[in-house]
């Protein structure tokens, strides 16, 4: 029997192994381990779309609810067209139910919902839309779980292609399955990244399609070909089914095939190989003049094309021929009518392929009265975006103010998708004097739209061919750019450049009027303190606080206030730094919300200035509030700094999942702006979090160091120093003193010098214990002498905390265990007035080591519980590992054997030294041995403890050596 066309167009052949591997992760919906999303990828034609139909058929059969999208190629600028179009199989009453966020409405439904809700209420910040599309999955997974199907990602959105990132980095429930479909050669590079690191954390599952199995396409599609031209047909299709079928479609209806092979990289402008597009265009040839019209208006029109919008648009008919020329193209199979009553043309390739070759004026004209249709109607800006900008052939003011509007609309949402509508006015606007003014503010919100985008260098480079021709009629226009331009250098890692850039621009003749003077002001002083240099700028930033006073600018005051609070904390000039906070604060404090929004990046400032000032309870409020500010107004540049200050002050109080959750969104933020210093700075927060709040011996915190300090790399900014921090307490904690050292010292300099004053006691209380660890007794008592010399200037409870560690560190190691016990108490005592619980927990756990080992039980148990309560409460689990590991015991009793007992003397001797941090190399130098002779040992050593490796065994070596402490040996 001969294959019918639509039969054999919808057959599944070859692809009994990929099923069996989709069932399998289906079926495992809600029993947790299941991937986030699993991701098919192959050449053009191999096969996708049938099996995402297979897919979503045995997806309904076991109960998930299913919802299918694709990306079209043609649409590519319009925001979340890819979930927008998975949305549209959802219950209307549903979306409508209160269960649904209004932040949701621009992926939910589209353009025609971009601008969201009413000014002020809330739907400008795109992170948060991203949580609220979370809670939406979420809710239509709760009764048999969610299977999300989206088609041809190539093709996708930036903000599609950005959401999806979202999702893969935080997976929504293991009751949500999103499968997605792709072209492998055509995949955006932030795709093909997004998806590698899904794949390297565990969220996504890999399936590439081969090509089908030759006997089985032929059984399947050609058994009523002879054998030999059956093989000669599938060798020409090289296994692609698409071509295949498009062969046999030749084949049947008598057009010679003979020597065309696919050659997928011989292809047309849309991908598609070159054979196989001269075999699905010959199926037109055939068509009416009425029916090729049809086809080519359901091309251009993409998803409007229904109906009504295709008699607008083909030239003149009657309804009743138009619904002949559609019945005559199902017939064929080359439209199909969706669910909805859109049409769709066979398959995306044949789309292509008809855009392609529709004359560029008949698309125009399909396109403009597409936008036509829509204005009359009442459609958004945002909606009618795509059309009118396909619809243009040269300059026309109209359609420029319909792109601008929908730029604006789309700013904050979608913000490449605005700077894409922004070049395409900039690029027809004439270069004359009357178009001058609009092309400078054009081409600012243009720039602007890229830094919010995360392309940072291109903003760069705009902004500065906009100064270089910015005249003395410019100057406010200048001054705007100027201030944004050194933002863009900040976030570059270029803050000297952002210096200089600022203080000729301050300096010039005229000098700025005195709005563009404080913000220039202030924006050199948060470049200053990016390079730790704001003792330079210190009178710049005096000099913008009297000009924000004699202006009666309170926003330009309440910023120099909060700048200069910070920049004192930051120095450990503590009673400056309180005088201007307490200033800072009380006129914030003063103004209304609406107010605060012109500068929402003073109350980073001061929530900053506030944390390092161990005014926990004020910074998180006024973290809170230029949260709920910034999110409002769309300022996303703000909300890593600020997300960052809530998770630190959430970590120090010791409520670690909340803290961890703050500092996950701020990294999200970071990566989105395309920061590499602002990525270092959010991730050293979340390794800080992560250390305490993962168990004993988990690797997670030190991995999340590792990439702070690659993402800044060489930067000069503090965060870069604050990375190499990071990774040094982590290296500590994991059981490696002299990386530890190393990268403190590295960032620092031998006497710190090149830190802040105000994070220098921490560091040396860390640099104090890997000192003792590796031996050098005398280099520990200096630094333990320094940290407390530094934490006596500043003044602070926190910081002389550090240094009383330091110092019960020393008497610990030189055996005095009631003066350890004592010094470890008063650094507990010490941080409790601020809050500081995480740090007041963690003296208090070693506190009560030494005191059992002093032989005070009663006050150990006491001290014992207290941090054992502080740490369960606030999901330290490290800090409860650790408190289960040395519980105070009544009476000595007999040490159980351990998985140590068993070593010999040499092995535990080499694993003392794997637990210092020395290299295979530097033991077998030590102790005057081969290489080999110490990995043999090392084998032997991982054998009789049941680990697998080095990090394991120095966990393995500290427990031991804590539970002995806390038993008194």
């Amino acid at each position: 029997m001969v294959p019918s066309l639509d039969r054999s167009a919808t057959m599944l052949v070859g692809r009994s192994e990929e099923l069996k591997r989709l069932d399998s992760v289906i079926g495992s919906l809600g029993q947790g381990g299941v991937p986030a999303v699993v991701d098919i990828a192959a050449d053009a034609g191999m096969g996708k779309s049938r099996l995402l139909s297979e897919i979503c058929a045995r997806a309904r059969r076991r109960g998930p609810a299913v919802l299918r999208g694709r990306a079209t190629e043609y649409e590519r600028h319009t925001p979340f067209q890819t979930f927008t179009d998975a949305f549209a199989d959802v219950d209307r009453a549903f979306l409508d139910s209160d269960e649904v966020p209004d932040a949701a409405a621009p992926v939910l439904r589209g353009t025609d919902r971009v601008q969201g809700a009413a000014p002020g209420t809330g739907n400008r910040d795109r992170f948060g839309l991203y949580r609220a599309v979370a809670e939406v999955l979420t809710s239509l997974a709760e009764r048999s779980g969610l299977v999300m199907v989206l088609d041809d990602l190539h093709w996708a959105d930036p903000a599609s292609l950005e959401l999806l990132d979202h999702l893969i980095r935080h997976p929504v429930s293991d009751r949500v399955l999103l499968v997605v479909a792709r072209r492998a050669r055509q995949t955006p590079h932030s795709l093909a990244a997004a998806l590698a690191r899904g794949v390297d954390s565990g969220a996504v599952l890999p399936m590439a399609l081969r090509p089908l199995p030759e006997q089985d396409s032929i059984d399947a599609l050609a058994s009523d070909l002879p054998p030999g031209d059956a093989k000669e047909i599938y060798a020409s299709s090289e296994g692609n089914p698409l071509y295949l079928l498009a062969l046999l479609h030749a084949r049947r209806h008598g057009v010679s095939s003979r020597g065309t092979t696919v050659r997928a990289h011989d292809g047309t402008v849309s991908g598609v190989p070159s054979g196989l597009g001269s075999l699905l265009l010959d199926e037109l040839t055939a068509l009416t003049a009425a029916e090729r019209r049809t086809v080519e208006a359901v091309a251009v029109l993409g998803d409007h094309a229904t109906p009504v919008m295709l008699r607008l648009t083909t030239g003149p008919t009657t309804a009743e021929e138009l619904d002949d020329c559609i019945g005559a193209l199902a017939r064929r199979d080359l439209l199909r009518r969706g669910s909805d009553g859109r049409l769709t043309l066979r398959h995306p390739l044949l789309r292509a392929l008809v855009y392609e070759n529709t004359a560029a004026p008949r698309r125009a004209e399909i396109h403009r009265g597409a936008a036509d249709a829509l204005a009359r109607a009442g459609a958004s800006a945002a909606e009618r975006a795509h059309h009118v900008e396909r619809s243009l052939v040269g300059w026309d003011p109209a359609a420029a103010a319909v792109l601008s509007e929908a730029a604006a609309q789309f700013t904050h949402t979608a913000p490449a998708t605005a700077a894409h509508l922004l070049d395409v006015v900039l690029r027809l606007m004439p270069h004359t004097p009357a178009h001058a003014r609009r092309r400078g503010e054009l081409t600012l919100a243009r720039a602007r739209a890229l830094g919010v985008g995360g392309s940072l260098r291109e903003s760069r480079d705009l902004l500065h061919t906009l100064i270089g021709g910015s005249g003395q009629d410019d100057a406010s226009l200048r001054g705007d750019a100027i201030a944004l331009c050194a933002m863009m250098e900040r976030h570059l890692g270029h803050s000297p450049e952002a210096i200089a850039l600022l203080q000729r621009e301050l300096v010039r003749t005229p000098g700025p009027e005195p709005r563009q003077a404080v913000s220039l002001g202030l924006a050199l002083g948060m470049a200053a303190l990016n390079t730790v240099s704001y003792p330079d700028v210190r009178d710049d930033i005096g000099r913008t606080l009297s000009v924000a006073r004699a202006n009666g600018d309170l926003m330009g005051e309440l910023g120099a206030l909060a700048l200069g609070s910070l920049g004192e904390a930051y120095e450990g000039e503590t009673a400056a730094a309180r005088r201007l906070a307490d200033a800072a604060a009380g006129l914030a404090d003063g103004l209304t919300d609406p107010s605060l929004t012109e500068l929402c990046e003073s109350l980073v400032w001061l929530a900053w200035a506030e944390a390092l000032l161990e005014r926990y309870a004020d910074a998180e409020r006024h973290a809170d509030r230029g949260l709920d500010i910034a999110r409002r107004s769309g300022q996303v540049h703000v909300l890593p700094h600020l997300l960052s200050s809530q998770a630190f002050v959430r970590l120090n109080t010791c409520r670690l999942p909340s803290a961890l959750e703050s500092a996950e969104e701020a990294e999200a933020v970071a990566r989105a702006i395309g920061s590499g210093d602002l990525l270092a700075f959010t991730l050293c927060f979340k390794a800080l979090i992560l250390l305490p709040h993962r168990p004993l011996g988990d690797t997670r915190a030190l991995l999340t160091a590792e990439e702070a300090v690659a993402a800044a790399g060489a930067s000069r900014h503090w965060w870069a120093s604050l990375a190499s921090c990071v990774l040094g307490h982590t290296a500590l904690v994991g059981g490696d003193p002299h990386r530890a050292q190393d990268a403190i010292l590295r960032a620092g300099g031998p006497e710190l010098l090149g830190l802040q004053p105000s994070i220098r006691p921490g560091q040396l209380d860390t640099l104090v214990s890997t000192a003792l660890a590796i031996g050098d007794v005398e280099q520990a008592a200096r630094w333990a002498a320094r940290a407390v010399e530094e934490a006596d200037r500043m003044g602070l409870h926190g910081q002389r905390g550090a240094a009383l560690r330091a110092e019960a560190a020393l008497a610990q190691h030189h055996g005095d265990a009631r003066s350890a016990a004592d010094l470890f108490e008063r650094a507990a005592q010490a941080y409790a007035p601020s809050g500081a619980r995480l740090w007041e927990a963690y003296s208090l756990l070693l506190a009560s080591v030494q005191a059992q080992a002093a032989g005070d039980v009663p006050r150990a148990v006491a001290m014992w519980e207290q941090a054992r309560r502080i740490a369960d409460d606030g999901g330290a689990r490290l800090l409860s590992g650790l408190a289960a590991l040395v519980r105070p015991q009544a009476e000595e009793a007999p040490l159980a054997p351990t998985e140590l007992d068993q070593l010999t003397a040499r092995e535990r001797e080499i694993a003392e030294l794997v637990a210092e941090g020395l290299s295979n190399q530097a033991i077998a130098t030590k102790l005057y041995l081969s290489r080999r002779t110490v990995e043999t040992h090392l084998s032997a050593i991982y054998r009789k403890t049941s680990v697998s490796s080095r990090s394991a065994l120095a966990g393995l070596m500290t427990r031991t050596v804590l539970d002995r402490r806390a038993r008194g040996q």
